[in-house]
């Protein structure tokens, strides 16, 4: 048992500044698994380092999947470790022999948390999605089903089911990412609106915006040139501006 200000300490080297320079790197494979089942900021720490051990070492980890699903929670667009997490995730979803149900859940829950997540990271998450849709074309029918969510009396899909295969995804619709068509934010209806077309083939370079601020969005807004646009057609006459109104013969604005 270890405090959870020395556990984020360690995790946040142990990839680069540890397991490289051990000669069984396998021999951190108990703290890490513990790790990752803590739950909350240590477990998306200890992703990095059982990466390194699955991807070099032939780890094989049951369940990681259920695992990491059960990750994404609302504090995901939040935390400061946001952009190390997406980095991974997209790494560990790239596999094009993943099956179908298990990527339309990751796409489906990110995308039903996304509606109360900052700009920001909604400007990273949608290209993200669409990443997702071009690497496993059969998820695509989240987003091309007939009638789409109207057609529907209710979503199938079951936020709180812990298991991936049980949630019902495939059979749902992204309507999530059409209310985020009228996001007040115009950059990010701008991107949900890119799913309304066919996608490109190339996908979209996300690792500039994993690291993006809400202050980096601000002082883009503020830079901004102003655009100067016509209130009144028609310049406005006596008081009440109606044409041949008696009191414009008395008054003047």
């Amino acid at each position: 048992q270890l405090p959870t200000g020395l556990y984020k300490k360690v995790l946040v080297i142990l990839h680069d500044s540890i397991l490289p320079y051990m000669n069984e790197p396998t021999l951190m494979i108990d703290f890490l698994t513990v790790a990752y089942g803590i739950g909350g900021a240590i477990s998306l720490l200890a992703l990095n380092g059982l990466f390194i051990l699955i991807h070099q070492h032939n780890l094989e980890y049951p369940d990681f999947y259920k695992k990491l699903y059960s990750l994404l929670d609302p504090s995901i667009y939040h935390v400061k470790y946001r952009a190390r997490f997406f980095h991974l995730l997209d790494l560990f979803l790239s596999s094009s022999h993943l099956p179908a149900y298990l990527v339309a859940a990751f796409i489906k829950r990110l995308s039903r948390l996304a509606l109360t997540a900052p700009p920001e990271a909604l400007l990273m998450v949608i290209p993200f999605l669409c990443n997702l849709f071009r690497r496993h074309p059969a998820c695509r029918v989240l987003v091309h089903r007939p009638n789409g969510p109207e057609g529907m009396s209710e979503d199938p899909y079951i936020m709180e089911e812990k298991e991936p295969s049980e949630s019902k995804a495939l059979e749902s619709s992204l309507w999530e990412i059409q209310s985020l068509q009228n996001h007040y934010h115009p950059d990010v209806a701008k991107a949900a609106a890119v799913l309304n077309q066919s996608l490109s083939e190339i996908e979209d370079d996300i690792s500039g915006l994993l690291e993006l601020s809400g202050y980096e969005l601000f002082d883009k807004e503020v830079k901004k040139k102003a655009v100067h646009v016509p209130l009144e057609f028609e310049q406005v006459r006596g008081l009440f501006g109606k044409k041949n109104d008696i009191f414009a013969e008395h008054f003047a604005l």
